[in-house]
């Protein structure tokens, strides 16, 4: 995780999601911020004048002074580890813990698709129902698991049985949050 308490300025307009509300906004160019958070390839930004936090994505590292982050890739060829190698690359905003690793991945289906081409079905959940960021960690999922060769479409849903709980955290999310 990177975080710094360096003021950056924006060098370019980019679209961001207000963190946790999930609305999506045009920070212009010039905007000042601090980066928060840099983890996944996604990077939150504490912006005063937006009214506090927001997240952009990797396409976006640019704009705030960063490199984009390679996509990481299994090495064994095994297209589910792949997949799952991807979201644990997805973050919550406000929590440094990708998504696998908070227990909030329940179900990842591989299906034949086109040709040598396959369909990625994933069910997971969050941990609050109110939570807006929602869709925008779902969609930064689906674009990740598109992004790996050999797949054609991904779909991620967002379920809420089972109720998620912090005893559904791994053993490496809790020594990241300490609560071990």
């Amino acid at each position: 995780m990177s975080e710094t308490n360096e003021w950056i300025e924006l060098s370019r307009d980019c679209e961001a999601a207000m963190v946790p509300a999930g609305n999506t906004v045009l920070l212009p160019k010039g905007t000042k911020a601090v980066i928060t958070q840099s983890l996944g390839g996604s990077f939150t930004l504490h912006v005063p004048e937006f009214g506090g936090l927001m997240r952009i994505s990797n396409r976006d590292a640019d704009a705030v002074g960063q490199e984009a982050a390679a996509e990481p890739v299994a090495a064994d060829g095994d297209l589910e580890a792949m997949v799952r190698a991807q979201l644990k690359t997805c973050y919550d905003p406000e929590i440094p813990v990708n998504i696998v690793d908070l227990g909030l991945v329940y179900d990842v289906q591989i299906h034949a698709g086109e040709g040598d081409l396959h369909r990625v079905d994933v069910k997971m959940t969050l941990t609050a129902q109110g939570c807006g960021m929602g869709p925008n960690i779902a969609a930064d999922a689906q674009y990740k698991i598109e992004s790996l060769p050999d797949i054609e479409s991904a779909n991620v849903e967002i379920v809420w049985t089972p109720a998620w709980n912090p005893n559904m955290i791994s053993p490496e999310g809790r020594a990241k949050l300490g609560m071990d």
